[in-house]
């Protein structure tokens, strides 16, 4: 099978050199990272994912323009400020033009220095080392099956063939409305070798919601799972002037109607199309061109169409397997579960091109995956490497308090033993860098009796490389997998990056650090403060092309140098670790004029009351800080919807503060003395630790239900939506204000006026 490679005179047109340097910044970039070439399962939108991790949604800061003005650097002499500025010269660093090519940002040595590559050529170059090896495998009823590397391909050249005869048109969207599966991925590459643009659509986007994307990305064709996803469709078709088709893959069709096809039917299009059309369209492709279009998830607005370019992808899961120490199918191969949104870049970074540049074999978890039979999948695939945005962890630690609060005596004692010396051990190893001494005797038996148990029983058994990102994580959800020798390790990175910038490894790990960059991409911190927390900017290959037919959001996401500015406020420690430290927009500024970042207090309660499941704080322009607060509760295996029953773990926690509570409508409101008397404890305790008075929580209510996906007030990766969730409860926070007393506090009492 014959590589296409790129001539060398359009690579040395779309080359920028290394990012220009500024002295006045804190700069951090990868060090040793000549590592073995494998692959990663972790991409903060996570997404949202920080500990931001992946971050999809939120807009770039408007930063006053001073902030640019203080970078002195030279710009690379292939590309002039302002002919990249106004879009005059046509290989800029970025572009708002789907149709446009772009500098890549090369290295002289090392992973940016990598020869670029196309999708194409990384999966044929798959097929070759890994033909035979299986790429997917799902479930059919209860059957499985199976498709290996060279079949995987073949299939999607026929889907390609199948868009082009449907009328797909160069630059063009076809949309993806599904959960995960193995038509979903050759949907995604068919469309892309095809020449169009790759574009998942959230599966829990109103009509409307679609109704933009598909317009935005001039979709030709959308491929959907099921009636109920067709439904949102059709309701929109007719404002859809660029629309041809429309797939449905799943289920058989309920009614007949032109241009709509059944998966079978799509399929069958192309089986006997010619190859060379097709042959002529990828010959064409060049990595500097847009193939895949990421769109935010759109809380602070219209959802931006994040262009991503096939260097992006190909260069990002190459830079990726190698920081994480993936292996090669040839030597071991990899597995992992699909069951995050592929419309995030998380999942498609990790499912996808991670997995295709190993040789790895993706298996297709349930729909119902994050209502429950998640757990059924990963042991059933028992997957070497896992992606689990942090309510999918938070949600394994309450299943395994609650049924270790039902356990004997013994086996209590047994456990909180073993779960001590666990964290012990592996702190002890953080410290260390990853050194591993000789293991005490203590941990052998613990290991046995408790850790081998623990995994297998959520079938990570064969799993050495749990990450985390998409959303923060709470240190104490951190520190309960550390002590049950499931070290999690944190990434950070956004749409905009192609998924991961910085990622802990076993020999790179601290607590609470998203890690340290992949090979081939640099950190710089914007305008620290004296505590060096900067906004944090990124460059490398994996930025990202520009937003779709938005010049302005593009220019304010990329500064005048090229460096993209994640919104996202950082620190690096002594030794190079990255620390998620706040964001800009989520900044918190009191009437008074303090600066607040909310995550930290935010995780604070949770972590002093355990019963808590979300807590917002608010106080943006007002005269204190404010706090919504929701229970634990039972969560509807259907729709996903919060119930009112509680958690048995805060059942538990409710007997022992000696309150008989089963239902979060018995605690809301203050209906609860015992538990409410418990939430103010827990939150004194937090104001005692407040560097101010500023800083503490002076009023707080419980909502009759918990924060939801379905509900709105999370995003697809579990990320709090503040402001839904501000427009929400807008009621109950204005009660917080009504009163024009400032409010008493020990630090501040002052009697009403």
């Amino acid at each position: 099978m014959q590589l296409i490679t790129c001539e060398p005179t359009t690579m040395s047109e779309a080359v920028v050199m290394e990012p220009p340097r500024e002295a006045a910044f804190m700069e951090s970039s990868c060090g040793a990272v000549d590592l073995d070439d494998c692959v990663v399962d972790a991409a903060n939108e996570s997404s949202e994912e920080e500990s931001t991790g992946e971050r999809e949604e939120d807009e770039p800061t408007d930063v006053p323009a001073q902030h640019t003005q203080t970078v002195s650097a030279q710009r690379p002499d292939s590309l002039s400020v302002a002919a990249a500025a106004v879009g005059a010269e046509p290989q800029g660093l970025w572009t708002s033009q789907g149709d446009a090519e772009v500098k890549l940002r090369m290295g002289e040595s090392g992973m940016a220095a990598e020869a670029p590559l196309t999708i194409h050529q990384m999966f044929t170059s798959a097929v070759e080392r890994f033909g035979g090896f299986t790429a997917l495998s799902w479930k059919d009823g209860e059957q499985m099956k199976t498709m290996n590397y060279e079949e995987y391909y073949q299939t999607c050249r026929t889907a390609a063939k199948s868009f082009l005869k449907l009328g797909l048109q160069r630059y063009h969207g076809v949309g993806i409305l599904g959960f995960n599966s193995v038509e979903w991925f050759i949907s995604d590459i068919g469309a892309i070798l095809a020449g169009g643009f790759a574009v998942g659509i959230y599966t829990t986007n109103s009509p409307e919601a679609c109704q933009y994307v598909a317009e935005n990305c001039k979709a030709n064709i959308i491929v959907v799972e099921n009636h109920k996803q067709l439904q949102k469709i059709l309701q929109v078709e007719d404002k859809l002037p660029h629309l041809k088709a429309i797939i449905q893959y799943k289920d058989a069709l309920k009614e007949k109607r032109p241009n709509l096809y059944s998966w079978a039917e799509f399929m069958e299009l192309g089986r006997d199309e010619p190859d060379a059309p097709l042959d002529a369209i990828i010959a064409s492709q060049k990595p500097n061109q847009c193939c895949t279009l990421i769109y935010t998830s759109g809380t602070t607005g219209q959802p931006k169409g994040v262009m991503l370019s096939h260097d992006n992808l190909t260069w990002t899961a190459l830079s990726t397997s190698r920081h994480v120490h993936l292996t090669e199918a040839t030597q071991a191969q990899e597995a992992v579960v699909s069951y995050l949104p592929l419309s995030h870049i998380a999942a498609q970074m990790v499912d996808i091109w991670v997995c295709m540049k190993v040789g790895g074999v993706t298996h297709f978890a349930q729909p119902d995956a994050l209502k429950g039979s998640l757990v059924n999948t990963l042991k059933e695939v028992r997957p070497t490497a896992f992606m689990g945005v942090p309510r999918v962890w938070e949600k394994m630690q309450e299943k395994m308090k609650s049924v270790g609060a039902k356990s004997s005596t013994v086996r209590r004692k047994v456990a909180a033993w073993a779960k001590d010396v666990g964290l012990q051990t592996n702190l002890t190893k953080m410290n260390q860098n990853g050194a591993v001494g000789r293991p005490t005797f203590s941990y052998h038996i613990a290991k046995k009796l408790v850790f081998k148990k623990v995994r297998k029983a959520l079938g990570l058994e064969r799993c050495n490389k749990c990450f985390t990102g998409a959303a923060p994580i709470t240190k104490d959800t951190l520190e309960f997998f550390l002590s049950l020798n499931i070290p999690l390790y944190e990434l950070f990175g956004m749409s905009e990056s192609s998924g991961p910038h910085t990622i802990s490894v076993p020999e790179a790990f601290k607590l609470t650090s998203c890690g340290k960059e992949i090979p081939g991409c640099k950190t710089k911190l914007l305008n620290p403060d004296e505590e060096g927390n900067g906004e944090i900017c990124l460059w490398g290959r994996h930025v990202f092309m520009g937003y779709l037919n938005m010049p302005d959001k593009t220019e304010e996401a990329l500064d005048a140098e090229g460096w993209l500015r994640s919104g996202d406020l950082g620190k690096h420690d002594h030794n190079g670790f990255l620390f998620i430290t706040g964001r800009i927009k989520e900044l918190i500024i009191t009437a008074g004029g303090e600066n607040i970042p909310p995550v930290p207090i935010e995780d604070a309660v949770k972590e002093h009351v355990p019963l808590i499941s979300n807590a917002m704080l608010i106080g943006d322009k007002r005269k204190f800080l404010s706090m919504l607060l929701t229970i634990k509760c039972q969560v509807n295996s259907e729709s996903g919807a919060p119930e009112d029953e509680l958690t048995p773990e805060v059942v538990e926690l409710c007997r022992k503060l000696g309150s008989t509570a089963t239902r979060v409508s018995e605690i809301c409101g203050g209906r609860d003395r015992a538990v409410h008397g418990a939430i103010q404890d827990g939150i004194n305790r937090v104001n005692d630790k407040a560097t101010s008075n500023a800083q503490r929580i002076q009023k707080w209510i419980v909502l009759d239900k918990d924060f939801s996906i379905v509900g709105g007030e999370l995003g697809p990766t579990m990320k709090l939506k503040r402001p839904v969730v501000l427009k929400m409860y807008k009621e109950q926070i204005e009660n917080f204000y009504k009163e024009l007393a400032t409010p008493t506090t020990p630090d501040n009492p002052l009697p009403p006026k």
